[in-house]
């Protein structure tokens, strides 16, 4: 079976077509910002890319609802854009690419494959919030976690590339939005992000965890109102907030030309991310393998090394010569080392592509 893989990002639309062999046969990367791409640009991307026989939606939110994936329907559908506000910056986007590729290619059967369904092994003391029992049960307020299918990918190719050297395991997914992932035995047993994709690590536009009282004093004392708050915690904050620049690249340039707020914005990022792996080794009571992956884990040596020189008393020891070069998947921790470190190159099209090959192909 051939399929379109559709990935409607905050920063980016990713189109790629697989074949029977998960070969990538066509691809095409598109702008968005703030989430939202350009429709026609994206129209004609889709027309130019070959037939396929299924297609398969990333969606970041599932809510309680939808903890695997599921065939798209029109009540699927609305069901999905009820879930629009826990996720506004990423669930609007992958709407979109719902509506646009069933008008380009109607009758193609479609799946959608969820950031959140990876994370449903999460045990209750991960994914409880420690508020009272009628918030919990009337909002139905827990902890889902997203960047399920990319947390996936990287835990298989852990094990692929390290059998039980993966048997715990923390994903670093770090790109324009960013979390982790502590995994044990493949499964996840706890993450950063949590009822919605705003809460965890600093992010390019976005906060990260931040003071509840804060907020709170925000709207009653500053006499910001939530609409207001939620803007620029979702598009605002994190290193754009702290530096004007929410591209990692641009901010580790800045940096080294000297540029102080950079510099901060840069520890800041670090100190975010070491901090929050050690938070999941104590998860996994202990450390035997770190991966990194997503735009900035694959592409920045910068970020790998700062934040592993941070993690040296969990046992995580790089080689500077093999984080530097190389390509691919590749281990780049050294034989010193308890934990081994990786980099996976994020494949969620190869996830997304299996999922619907799961639920549409009969045998």
């Amino acid at each position: 079976m051939r399929v379109l893989v559709v990935n409607a990002g905050s920063s980016s639309l990713k189109l790629r077509v697989l074949d029977g062999e998960d070969r990538l046969v066509a691809r095409a990367d598109l702008p968005a910002v703030r989430g939202e791409f350009d429709g026609a640009t994206a129209a004609a991307a889709l027309r130019d890319l070959p037939e396929v026989e299924a297609v398969g939606h990333r969606v970041v939110h599932g809510g309680e609802r939808f903890g695997e994936s599921t065939r798209i329907t029109a009540e699927v559908t609305e069901a999905l854009r009820d879930l629009t506000a826990l996720a506004p910056l990423q669930q609007p986007a992958a709407l979109a690419g719902i509506e646009l590729v069933s008008r380009l290619r109607p009758g193609t059967g479609a799946v959608a494959c969820f950031d959140t369904a990876f994370h449903s092994t999460l045990p209750a003391v991960a994914r409880t919030y420690a508020l009272p029992e009628d918030w919990r049960r009337r909002f139905g307020l827990r902890r889902f976690g997203f960047h399920g299918l990319s947390h996936s990918w990287a835990a298989r190719r852990a094990r692929e590339l390290l059998g039980d050297g993966a048997r715990m395991l923390v994903s670093c997914h770090l790109g324009s939005g960013a979390s982790l992932a502590a995994i044990a035995g493949g499964a996840s047993i706890d993450t950063t992000m949590g009822f919605t994709p705003l809460e965890g690590l600093v992010m390019g536009t976005r906060s990260g965890s931040v003071d509840p009282g804060m907020l709170l004093w925000l709207q009653t004392a500053g006499g910001l109102d939530a609409a207001d708050v939620l803007d620029a915690l979702e598009r605002r904050s994190g290193l754009l907030g702290l530096c004007g620049s929410a591209d990692v690249r641009e901010v580790l340039a800045m940096a080294a030309a000297g540029n102080a707020s950079a510099a901060l914005a840069r520890d800041v990022y670090v100190r975010s991310i070491a901090a929050s792996s050690a938070a999941m080794a104590a998860a996994l009571g202990g450390l035997s393998a770190i991966a990194f992956t997503g735009g900035v884990g694959e592409n920045s040596a910068e970020i790998r090394e700062a934040v592993c020189a941070r993690l040296r008393f969990l046992g995580v020891e790089i080689d500077g010569t093999a984080n530097r070069t190389g390509s691919g998947d590749r281990q780049i921790g050294t034989p010193a080392g308890s934990a081994a470190v990786l980099v996976v190159a994020s494949r969620e099209d190869r996830t997304i592509a299996g999922e619907v090959r799961r639920l549409l192909v009969r045998v």
